[in-house]
């Protein structure tokens, strides 16, 4: 039985690895895609390509994976289809789902699967972006010697800029102008308020959500 037990004890462990790297691969695979849709596939003129494939190669990640994100920035490969998908969450946390696969149904069935872990479940168009705001978000690089007005969160790497999407170009020019690197700028979702919650809450949504591949970006409106 020790035997056994122990044999168990190790499948576990291998298994909790196997979804860790799994997860740092999608998130990987999304930066990738992310700035070759942003800057082009060219990584000698796209810092946060060269970035994200240096991670890449940290990580042990297969070069296959990292040629299909590629592909995906560039549209190549498989057509694929964007998608938007509205949820709530555990203790009534509202998340806007974005991403783009190739088919539409089936990331919606696993979304779903995904959120029913996590006491969650698909809302109707419409529902949850009520409670957010489309914004122009600017990620730049965090730097001690720099220092940017405005709306603004931040990460242990990267610092968010909130802008009008109209001005998200003037904008990044206005920042370039303070020394800051630039990692990239779509146009998001801010929430107009936030709810408490339980500690370990947005992590929980986050580490279960991006299971998915086919996920991009999420949006929660739990204070952190």
């Amino acid at each position: 039985m020790a035997g056994h037990s122990h044999f168990k004890n190790i499948k576990r462990r291998k298994e909790a690895l196997d979804q860790k790297k799994a997860l740092t691969f999608a998130k990987i695979s999304r930066h990738i895609t992310a700035s070759v849709k942003e800057k082009g596939k060219d990584f000698q003129s796209n810092p946060s390509l060269r970035v994200a494939i240096q991670k890449a190669k940290d990580a042990d990640m297969p070069k296959e994976k990292i040629e299909r994100a590629i592909e995906k920035g560039c549209g190549e490969g498989e057509k694929t289809i964007p998608f938007t998908f509205e949820a709530y969450g555990p203790q009534g946390v509202a998340i806007i789902i974005e991403g783009s696969t190739d088919n539409k149904q089936r990331s919606l069935m696993e979304i779903k699967e995904l959120l029913k872990k996590i006491d969650g479940k698909i809302a109707d168009p419409g529902s949850v972006k009520w409670l957010f705001q489309k914004k122009g978000v600017i990620k730049v690089l965090k730097k001690e010697d720099l220092s940017l007005e405005g709306d603004t969160e931040e990460d242990e790497e990267f610092v968010f800029l909130y802008t009008d999407p109209e001005k998200i170009k003037e904008t990044k020019t206005l920042v370039k102008n303070k020394g800051a690197e630039i990692f990239g700028s779509y146009i998001g979702w801010k929430p107009l308020s936030f709810i408490e919650t339980k500690e370990g809450v947005y992590e929980n949504i986050m580490e279960t959500l991006e299971e998915n591949e086919s996920i991009e970006n999420i949006y929660l409106n739990i204070k952190k």
